[in-house]
């Protein structure tokens, strides 16, 4: 049975995700009309944990496919074992074996070897497939895509079409690097995720750190909701958030307005280029601290 979204959301809150209406809305649909959900938005808002939320939920594997440019057929859906299929036809030489024997020998699942693609649709269970940062790959293995996305199937000219043994929550993410294709785009379902405002940024505080005070946890949130409205050349993600959190409480901090230089001495946590750490002066600090509560 379907959740709602209130259900939905409250169980992935149970793993550490603390998902907003929208896209609890976004993931009821995909369960419900199985089809594959697209995460927009930029890098470090939570995109690749929504998937992990997942399979930790619905207690399965999680299969991830990296995406980067020049990412071909062979490293994302099946290659064969040419090394074994050498020793094996050298093996039967002299046998006087038939060559359509020996092809036909060497092209079988012994020599397969599955890329996350194929080894997403040939699980008993059915696992969360994360094909992760699309945007870095080109137009041409997108259409590599779409026969999976349509129909769960891979195409192998050797064996045939294998179809899927269960059918997997796919879900893809993109930094809109570039723009994906109308036709990818049809297949999925559609969600953009956005930095978190400050009350849900303390909630995934509260929800990813043991023994963290409410209030500390809200101060932080604020505070980097004002810092990601600095001109910064790298604006830090949830990901360092937790990190800057999690070393201010480790270092002792009870309330931000008291620990104004470890605030400072910790922005290592959370900028990451020469030309960001040098525009966060003690005084800009300050600045942010005073319209903190």
């Amino acid at each position: 049975m379907t959740k709602t979204k209130e259900q939905l959301a409250k169980a992935l809150a149970e793993t550490g995700y603390i998902a907003d209406d929208g896209l609890a809305t976004a993931l009821v649909l995909t369960e419900m009309l199985n089809r594959p959900l697209l995460l927009e938005g930029e890098a470090g808002v939570g995109k690749t944990e929504v998937a992990k939320a997942l399979a930790k939920l619905e207690n399965t594997d999680l299969i991830r496919l990296q995406c980067y440019e020049g990412l071909d057929r062979p490293d994302a859906i099946y290659e064969w074992n040419y090394q074994r299929q050498l020793l094996a036809i050298k093996a039967r030489e002299g046998s006087g074996a038939d060559a359509d024997a020996v092809e036909e020998a060497v092209f079988s699942e012994k020599y397969l070897l599955e890329r996350p693609l194929l080894a997403a649709i040939r699980q008993d269970r059915p696992p969360v497939l994360l094909i992760d940062e699309i945007d870095r790959a080109d137009e041409e293995f997108e259409a590599f895509l779409l026969e999976l996305l349509s129909d769960f199937q891979v195409s192998i000219p050797e064996l045939g079409t294998v179809t899927a043994t269960s059918i997997p929550r796919v879900v893809l993410t993109s930094n809109g690097t570039r723009e994906l294709s109308d036709a990818l785009r049809r297949r999925c379902l559609y969600h953009y995720i956005d930095y978190p405002a400050p009350d849900r940024e303390a909630r995934i505080l509260l929800a990813r750190l043991e023994g963290i005070d409410a209030a500390l946890a809200l101060q932080i949130a604020e505070l980097m909701g004002k810092l990601r409205k600095e001109d910064l050349a790298k604006v830090p993600g949830v990901a360092e958030t937790i990190d800057w959190a999690a070393a201010l409480l480790g270092l002792g901090a009870g309330n931000l307005h008291d620990s104004r230089d470890l605030v400072f001495e910790t922005l290592a946590c959370v900028l990451k280029t020469r030309e960001d750490t040098a525009r966060i002066t003690r005084q800009v600090t300050d600045r942010l601290l005073g319209k903190v509560a």
